[in-house]
């Protein structure tokens, strides 16, 4: 006897946004056909984002070393011996004259990051200050300063920070192999505080430090099961660096590395997935599965704080081969402006129709009707009409 068919949900039912994923169903997806896995990824991504855009940042360290955190992969941690030379917060002019030169070159958010266990009271008006005027050259801005309370938090977004970075790094089960002078709880609070304050979230993890897919599986799922999704969920790829306690890890497969950031689109299907560090010791070839995955977000530059990162030329001729382009949030309307611009279409057109006015600045000089202006709403700019409309 035949088996029936089951009936195929609707795609858009399939990869509805949600917040209550169970770790099976996030397994299923890891475990799946990896040509099938990213189809779906595909799918979701063309169902939110335009999938030839990728949003561009570039990273600075405005204070450098001497963290008293102990992350075992990072070069920054004074628990190690790393040979990292310690410095001092950067002045505001030199971190705005190097927003603007990551301007020059095609960055559209400027973020900047300071080795800190959390933002001392006396650093605190020179960060400001940094945000302020970064927002003033027109660029998005984000900061990671380590853990903030909620008056830190209120702070920064009254400066106009856009976007606040607070990784997991990993499932809460393998944090502590990782860390152990903040818990996973701190973290969380730091993120409940940042969303609180109004600001948008950045938020991820770092793969290949020794974890398995288990791991991977816990740390997406907790941050698809956050109340709000990260706005942006940088997937890192670790770097091993000498002199910390990660530096002679297993390197992950590159195929496993972009399942995750598959899966990371499928769970998140509105955050932008980012590329981040790692990306120096990717193939063109990763990356642009990577790419095909669903993210669509990198670091820009040479360095991202303490490593290497892919210079800006390479990226530029790797975006020119695959067809991707940056993605200027500037020329991007808000889904505010989208409603009003609807609104007052609807405001007009029942008006006309109401015979109450005639719009002469809607007219030709031939006496016909103008075409309306629409605002696209991926752009921000009126949208183009054929030719012959």
């Amino acid at each position: 006897m035949p088996v029936a068919a089951a009936t195929p949900r609707k795609t858009s039912a399939i990869n509805a946004v949600r917040h209550d994923w169970h770790r099976g169903e996030i397994e299923a997806l890891f475990t799946l056909p990896f040509n099938d896995l990213l189809f779906r990824a595909a799918q979701v991504h063309r169902e939110h984002f335009d999938p030839n855009a990728v949003q561009v940042s570039t990273l600075l360290s405005i204070k450098t070393g001497a963290c008293p955190e102990d992350c075992k992969y990072c070069s920054q941690s004074g628990h190690y011996n790393t040979e990292l030379e310690k410095e001092k917060l950067l002045e505001v002019a030199r971190v705005v004259e190097e927003a603007r030169a990551a301007r020059e070159k095609g960055a559209s958010r400027f973020c900047m990051g300071a080795a800190w266990r959390s933002p001392r009271a006396k650093d605190m008006p020179y960060v400001l200050d940094m945000v302020r005027q970064v927002k003033a050259l027109g660029m998005e801005t984000c900061m990671t300063l380590g853990m903030l309370d909620e008056g830190q938090a209120k702070d920064l977004a009254e400066a106009g920070l856009d976007y606040y970075n607070h990784n997991l790094d990993t499932s809460p089960e393998y944090y502590g192999q990782v860390i152990t002078t903040r818990t996973y709880g701190d973290r969380l609070t730091t993120l409940a505080n940042v969303r609180d304050a109004g600001m948008k979230v950045c938020c991820g993890g770092i793969v290949g430090m020794g974890e398995n897919r288990d791991d991977r599986v816990g740390l997406l799922q907790q941050l698809a099961n956050l109340p709000h999704h990260p706005e942006s969920v940088p997937i890192n790829m670790l770097v091993k660096i000498e002199g910390t306690p990660l530096a002679e890890v297993d390197d992950l497969d590159p195929f496993e590395f972009v399942r995750t950031v598959a899966v990371a689109r499928i769970l998140m299907p509105e955050s932008y997935v980012r590329l981040s560090a790692g990306r120096q010791e990717m193939n063109d070839e990763a990356q642009a599965l990577c790419f095909l995955a669903g993210a669509n977000s990198i670091f820009y530059g040479e360095r991202l704080l303490t490593t290497d990162n892919p210079e800006a030329n390479h990226d530029k001729q790797l975006f020119d081969r695959l067809g991707i382009h940056p993605l200027d949030p500037r020329h991007e309307a808000s889904d505010e402006a989208h409603e009003e611009a609807l609104r007052q279409q609807v405001a007009e057109q029942e008006a006309a129709d109401s015979g109450l006015y005639r719009d002469a600045m809607a007219y030709q000089a031939d006496g016909k009707r103008a075409a309306k202006h629409v605002l696209d709403k991926d752009t921000g700019r009126p949208a183009q009409r054929p030719l012959d409309a």
